[in-house]
């Protein structure tokens, strides 16, 4: 075995891609830098044919036969699914390129020089597969790794994302948030929230927001989201209160506002308080050292402590993502954005096809979500909030890209 350092040349490298990967013969172009682009398609394509350069590289420099060397990988059939493989569906949009489909994958598969043994398989088939084996329990239940690494945890942007509907995205949120209050004053858009919903569900929502004290705010900042067999780009919907959260009027208001509200594909709880100022604009971020280091610095910190807390098994996966936020900002003081925000992504599938996000209080103690939150907070430099991702798939996707 050998073991090859290529951070440099990940950071440094490009490739070749179309802007739509549905759109058979789209001419290709070059990228941008992975540690300049912000474009979450174009980081994933560059990480997957980064990798087989580096791979072909060796290859030559060990003097070896490319007819004689076969990859291996450990392919699922999520993967393919999303990445929208012919070997898994001729019709499914692309919903984000798995490293290992890329097009240089393809073209090795088709001179049958790849082998994925477990490509037809789901994770928990997987899993299954392991105890029959007898693999050890640690390693059939280890939480899956993205490919790509912590560069699709980085949401990375130049400018905030705001569409021309993000002002009337806000106004909706609001109103499904303060509900109990809106319907004091008649509206078009009011109704257009009603009509969202069944009566049974405005009666839910109006009990709801009579008792939860909480206060929404969009997010400039768009995340990947699947509705049927598509990609969505969409904006965050954030919840903060002075109040400890009540997980469970979090939780339903998380299904109703995607619902109603189709320019968010996903909500979060935000720790520390209400926000009081709306969010404008963003920290620049881009793929950095020193980025990837806070955020592996969070992430090691909320592991530790799900570890220490013996509820590791109970969770499907626990992506941690940096946001290019920064909160708490007084406007009339002019302060630049120059911090950024973590979120916490408990997860809980069987096949990660579908699944929900991790409920505290019922899928995860409340205790175990507070030290995570109050650890990264006061250990890791730089972070302005930290957000608890409350979105089932679909809407929303297990990665934030």
């Amino acid at each position: 075995m050998q073991a090859v350092d290529a951070s440099h040349t990940f950071y440094n490298a490009t490739t070749m891609a179309s802007g739509d990967r549905n759109c058979i013969g789209a001419q290709k172009q070059k990228t941008r830098m992975l540690c300049q682009t912000t474009d979450p398609e174009e980081k994933r394509k560059i990480i997957g044919d980064t990798f087989m350069n580096v791979a072909n590289e060796l290859i030559a420099e060990m003097n070896l036969n490319p007819d004689d060397v076969f990859l291996g990988q450990g392919t699922l059939r999520p993967d393919l699914i999303e990445s929208a493989s012919e070997l898994a569906s001729h019709k499914a949009d692309a919903i984000k390129t798995h490293h290992n489909d890329t097009d240089l994958v393809r073209e090795l598969r088709k001179k049958g020089k790849v082998v994925e043994p477990l490509r037809d398989f789901h994770k928990d088939e997987v899993r299954l597969i392991g105890r029959s084996l007898d693999l050890p329990d640690e390693l059939v239940q280890r939480h899956p790794f993205p490919g790509p690494g912590l560069a699709i945890r980085v949401i990375c942007a130049e400018e905030p994302y705001m569409e021309k509907d993000f002002a009337e995205s806000g106004i909706i949120l609001r109103i499904i948030v303060d509900f109990a209050n809106a319907i004091k004053k008649p509206s078009t858009l009011l109704n257009k929230v009603k009509n969202g919903m069944s009566e049974e569900e405005q009666g839910r929502l109006l009990k709801t927001t009579l008792s939860a004290d909480l206060s929404a705010t969009l997010l400039p900042v768009k995340t990947v989201g699947v509705q049927g067999d598509c990609r969505t780009y969409s904006y965050v919907a954030g919840l903060s209160s002075d109040k400890d959260p009540d997980w469970q009027q979090l939780s339903f208001l998380a299904q109703l506002i995607p619902r109603i509200c189709l320019n968010v594909n996903r909500v979060v709880f935000i720790f520390g308080g209400r926000i009081k100022e709306p969010i404008t604009d963003i920290t620049p971020t881009f793929l950095s050292q020193r980025v990837l280091a806070t955020l592996r610095s969070a992430d090691n910190v909320a592991n530790c402590v799900l570890h220490e807390s013996g509820h590791n098994s109970k969770i499907s996966q626990m992506p941690i993502i940096l946001v290019p936020l920064h909160f708490d900002r007084d406007p009339l003081s002019h302060q630049p954005s120059c911090q950024r925000s973590v979120v916490l992504r408990p997860f809980i599938t069987s096949d990660f096809m579908t699944g929900i996000a991790a409920v505290p209080g019922k899928h995860i103690p409340e205790e175990v979500v507070n030290k995570m939150a109050h650890e990264i907070k006061t250990c890791v430099p730089g972070i302005s909030r930290v957000m608890y991702d409350l979105t089932s798939k679909p809407p929303g996707t297990t990665e934030w890209e």
